[in-house]
């Protein structure tokens, strides 16, 4: 018994490196894929929300076909109009960024200048002229590049969407037939699916709170396109850690050298930020996701560089998303459940299992 032991002893560095090596592998492989990938993972979580409403419908006496049916067609309208309302206000925005870029430039010079006066060595004509582009319509070709790539993603996810939500009409059958035991199998499964659904659909709708309330904070403090900025916030809040920071820069910034604004009412705007950020982040979606769907600082923020190393601006804005996706995985299985406590903040010093599994969502307690 002791040899065995030795053995699986002296085995274990040797798996460990296994798996590193196969983990450089798979990451490696990610993001050569990334172009595949990321229309595919949007998709597929896009998908997984839309299948909660989607059951809904066929609970209420609709065939499923039809709800499918009936919830696309609901995502279409309603994907439309804000559509046509951020490409309005982003319209907008462009014919008014010749007299902003004019306002940031001006403000640009005089802390330059101020601080050069006060005996620092920066000489403004130098950095300006690093900081100046080589030709001047060289951003707006960029940006129209960039709209253009998006509209196709965008084309793609939303086929991808249709077909993968037909796809889980059958899904369960085909897994029958697949596997000569499916039960163990289908109940991970379902328990899994039911978990994502329920996380995604949370901080979806924390995001489109925190979109709404930074939409009315800014008609409220009279910043310009304030719609832009409540899309924007909404976007960026899957972001862990920086994402509510970034998206405040913008609306704070152009407030702070608009004519109608100034210092005190940028500070106004930031502080909104701020108590929106801290009330949904830290009090509302901790209380409804419970402690069981939460990550550590730590490894919230490594996802968010990891995950931006692998797939861009679209890994950081699904870094926790993707996370937490691995972290209910692996929670759903017995032998890797104690990986998920390794992703998760831990518990308070003295807590008991049982009360940890108390502060879980009634849907993740285990019975």
């Amino acid at each position: 018994m002791s040899k065995l032991s030795d053995e699986d002893y002296r085995s274990i560095p040797l798996n460990a490196t296994l798996a590193m090596a196969a983990l450089v592998v798979i990451m490696a492989g990610m993001k050569m894929g990334a172009d595949l990938l990321v229309p595919l993972l949007l998709a597929i979580f896009i998908a997984v929300v839309c299948t909660s409403p989607v059951h809904w419908l066929n609970r209420c006496g609709l065939s499923l076909r039809l709800a499918v049916f009936l919830t696309l067609m609901f995502m279409l309208v309603f994907l439309s109009m804000i559509g046509l309302l951020v490409v309005n206000s982003f319209s907008t925005f462009i014919q008014a960024l010749p007299d902003i870029e004019t306002r940031l430039y001006e403000h640009y010079w005089d802390v330059l200048n101020a601080l050069a006066s006060r005996g620092l060595a920066i000489d403004p004509d130098q950095l300006s002229s690093m900081l100046e582009m080589d030709s001047e319509g060289a951003w707006m070709q960029t940006l129209l590049g960039e709209v253009g790539n998006l509209f196709m993603q965008s084309t793609i996810v939303a086929l991808l969407v249709i077909f993968l939500l037909f796809e889980t009409l059958n899904f369960r059958d085909k897994v029958s037939r697949a596997l000569e035991n499916p039960a163990p199998s289908l109940k991970r499964f379902s328990e899994f699916s039911l978990t994502l659904k329920r996380y995604l659909a949370v901080k979806t709708v924390i995001s489109l709170a925190t979109g709404i309330l930074v939409w009315l904070s800014c008609l409220m403090v009279g910043v310009e396109f304030p719609l832009l900025w409540g899309v924007l916030a909404f976007a960026l809040n899957f972001i862990p850690n920086i994402g509510s920071a970034i998206a405040a820069i913008p609306p704070v910034l152009l407030l702070l050298v608009s004519q109608d604004g100034g210092v005190w009412q940028a500070l106004l705007l930031a502080s909104a930020y701020l108590g929106i950020n801290f009330v949904l982040g830290n009090l509302v979606e901790p209380r409804i996701m419970g402690q069981a769907l939460g990550l550590s600082t730590f490894v919230a923020f490594l996802s968010l560089v990891v995950w931006g190393w692998v797939f861009g601006v679209a890994g950081m804005l699904l870094s926790v998303v993707l996370t937490m996706t691995l972290k209910i995985a692996l929670d759903s299985h017995p032998q890797t459940r104690w990986m998920a406590h390794l992703l998760g903040p831990g518990s308070r010093k003295g807590e008991t299992s049982s009360k940890q599994d108390a502060r879980r969502p009634p849907w993740l307690r285990r019975h």
